[in-house]
């Protein structure tokens, strides 16, 4: 099942994915507007993804990030969700628009990427760096950071889906962040809980996704700075 589910993402990914080779203008969401009158700004919790976090084929409020707003301001947790997810990005892209996806006040970092890197068979290497230099630079400014694994496609062989999956661990390791080790945990290959092309969660199962990641990141927010792992 899984062998099929990711072979039916590798050809979609092929057919709607941008290119990759120059710096993706962030469409979702458009950056904020210039006031003349300054406005207390509010603290930002910024997710860093692909189309998986853009919401692709859903409402914008459908997206798991918004489906997370909304809990933040059931609780009374007045944060501002920046969604900074672009459909067909790879981690090459993430890093790219990094800067501008961090700024304000950021007080957590989501960072969903590498699924695109892994369905076109990328370099694990250059992956790593991209990641690494993204985790760098939240470190660098003191941002806690909550870093969601992706599975790489079974057909480019079991070293390299040993290998891209231990980018991860490694990572989470090597910078102190939380884990979660599978983003789509639950959600991928199961045919109710996605979209028609077997690839994007539906309504359904982005809930699902909004339920994994709330369980790290709602205790992540009320964890001091210094005690984050």
């Amino acid at each position: 099942m899984r062998a099929l589910l990711f072979l039916i993402l590798a050809i979609a990914v092929a057919s709607c994915g941008g290119d990759q080779s120059k710096p993706s203008a962030p469409a979702t969401p458009a950056a904020p507007a210039q006031s003349t009158a300054p406005a207390a700004a509010k603290p930002r919790i910024v997710f860093l993804g692909d189309s998986l976090t853009a919401g692709l084929g859903l409402a914008p409020d459908k997206s798991y990030p918004s489906l997370i707003g909304k809990r933040l301001k059931d609780r009374g947790l007045d944060y501002d969700v920046i969604n900074a997810g672009v459909s067909g990005d790879t981690t090459a892209g993430g890093l790219r628009r990094l800067d501008w996806s961090l700024d304000g006040d950021v007080r957590l970092l989501v960072v969903a990427l590498g699924g695109n890197d892994g369905l076109r068979g990328l370099s694990i290497e250059d992956m790593k760096k991209n990641l690494s230099a993204i985790l760098d630079r939240a470190k660098a400014r003191g941002i806690p950071v909550i870093l969601a694994g992706m599975e790489a496609p079974p057909n480019f062989g079991d070293e390299y889906t040993k290998a891209f999956r231990a980018v991860y661990t490694d990572l989470a390791k090597k910078y102190s962040v939380t884990l979660i080790p599978f983003l789509l945990q639950g959600v991928a290959g199961d045919a109710s809980l996605n979209q028609a092309d077997g690839i994007h969660p539906n309504v359904r199962g982005a809930e699902l996704v909004a339920d994994i990641v709330w369980a790290e990141l709602e205790p992540a927010l009320r964890r001091p700075k210094d005690q984050h792992p």
